[in-house]
């Protein structure tokens, strides 16, 4: 079993209070590694660091900069298999799903946004022939930096990456229910020649190493992904010092499936939003809403199609559907699953733990995706993020109701429209609630577009240069002509 080391001013340090968290194998139960149970005393130390790094990273030329990016790419593209499976072992979604998804999106944030730096500029106003305005941008100084365990590397190098190209430093707090690839990549960083302390990694629970981060006086950008929950309690405590936050939190996500949809397009495309990652994905399609006309053929379509998904050992070639991160998320799952009993719901797959794994995952935490009908979209299935393979399915009668449906929700993160009808594709798109739409496709994304959503889906970021922004004060000089 490994023992992890936080990364701290360029070194790999246990923590000060010398105790440790234990990490298991979502697949087996067994513990798979020891983590530092981190605390205020190791922030201290990191935002130390980071803030001594500071004046001479931030005054590095862009190039620089660029540069150990990019090596930093290169050596995640290098070491994707060993990621791969490190995130595997992890998180307990599949190997293929780590390989071919989660680590070339990590390098592919660290390639963009070392390019996007070497590509900034400033805006410049003439004000009346009387006097130039123009914009000085500077970074902002130390970035606290919180991710989740459900995408564990993708989504840390999403914040990494742009805190550091705008010249900023940071202490990043990786989850401690998947700290494998975040440990990984300080043993990249120092390959790559990452100067000590521009970036630090503190591992340990939020209510310690993460709550601490967050108060820290000095450290005054916060980017966090996570839970509603979780995200209410840090703009608590942010807001009466000022910082910056984004908070990309949870969604109940609708994909809405009119009649004149090219179903060969639609039905896997809404099984891959609804099941991908064991739906542990902020983005997932969780809530099915399929036009009357075409109900009855595509729910025995789909279910047939969510009953041949491959549920099984996630290091086994072809396994579509891994564990879920943990015991403890298991019984939550469960806990919604009767819910829905409770509420009428109707299973027509799924519903439980699988029958039958292989014998080196018997205590691992499985549940079968599960479809459920019958529900009243104002029942707490339909109205509370699972983060689990999950998905409701319900039929609607017209366009209105079917835009009214996608917004009855306290999430506004992301929905799916699946129609033939360009013109309606536009219309709906514009009327639902949500900060990301796709129309006819799911999960495709581009880094130049804003993400973020509405209501209890939080505050997200700008897309491309905005996001190296959200990094950075900006200052007006007015000079009189």
């Amino acid at each position: 079993m490994r023992t992890l080391s936080n990364y701290i001013a360029g070194e790999l340090v246990a923590p000060e209070s010398a105790r440790y968290l234990e990490d298991l194998e979502p697949a087996t139960g067994q513990p798979l590694a020891k983590v530092p149970d981190s605390d205020a005393r190791d922030i201290g130390s990191a935002v130390a660091a980071a803030a001594a790094a500071f004046p001479a990273w931030s005054g590095a030329p862009a190039a620089e900069r660029s540069r150990v990016l990019f090596q930093i790419a290169e050596l995640i593209d290098a070491r994707l298999e060993q990621l791969a499976r490190d995130e595997s072992l992890d998180t307990g979604k599949p190997l293929d799903l780590a390989r071919s998804l989660d680590i070339p999106r990590a390098s592919a944030n660290f390639r963009f946004f070392a390019g996007a730096i070497l590509h900034g500029h400033s805006e410049a106003h003439v004000t009346d022939h009387t006097a130039l305005n123009y914009t000085l941008r500077r970074p902002r100084g130390v970035a606290g930096l919180i991710s989740p365990w459900n995408l564990p590397l993708y989504l840390l190098s999403w914040k990494i990456a742009p805190a550091l190209a705008a010249g900023n430093t940071a202490v990043a707090k990786p989850s401690e229910l998947a700290p494998l690839t975040a440990f990984r990549l300080a043993e990249l960083c120092r390959e790559a020649g990452l100067p000590a302390g521009v970036l630090n990694i503190v591992h340990g629970s939020g209510r310690d190493a993460g709550a601490a981060l967050v108060a820290h006086p000095a450290v005054r950008t916060i980017s966090f992904t996570g839970g509603t929950a979780t995200g209410a309690l840090i703009a608590a405590t942010a807001a009466p010092d000022f910082k910056r936050l984004t908070l990309e939190m949870g969604g109940k996500n609708p994909a809405v499936l009119f009649a004149d949809a090219d179903l060969d397009l639609a039905l896997p495309g809404i099984v891959r939003a609804a099941f991908t990652n064991q739906g542990q994905i902020c983005l997932c399609g969780s809530r099915i809403l399929v036009e009357s006309a075409i109900f009855p053929d595509f729910l025995t379509r789909f279910v047939a199609a969510v009953r041949a998904l491959k549920v099984g050992d996630p290091l086994a070639p072809g396994t579509q559907i891994g564990a879920v991160v943990s015991a403890a998320h298991r019984a939550k799952i469960e806990g919604y699953l009767d819910a829905a009993r409770a509420d009428g719901g109707i299973f027509h797959c799924g519903g439980g733990r699988p029958a039958s794994l292989p014998a080196r995952c018997r205590d691992g935490f499985f549940v079968e995706p599960t479809v459920i009908s019958g529900l009243s979209m104002a029942c707490r299935v339909n109205q509370e993020e699972i983060f689990g393979p999950v998905v409701t399915i319900t039929p609607f009668g017209s366009e209105a109701e079917a835009v009214a449906l996608a917004n009855q929700s306290p999430y506004g993160l992301a929905a799916s429209l699946w129609t033939g009808d360009l013109t309606r594709a536009h219309r709906v798109a514009d009327q639902v609630a949500c900060g990301t739409v796709w129309v006819n496709c799911w999960l495709l994304r581009d880094l130049r577009v804003p993400f973020g959503g509405l209501g209890q889906s939080g505050l997200g970021t700008e897309g491309g240069e905005e996001a190296l922004r959200f990094f950075t004060d900006a200052k007006n000089v007015c000079v009189r002509l």
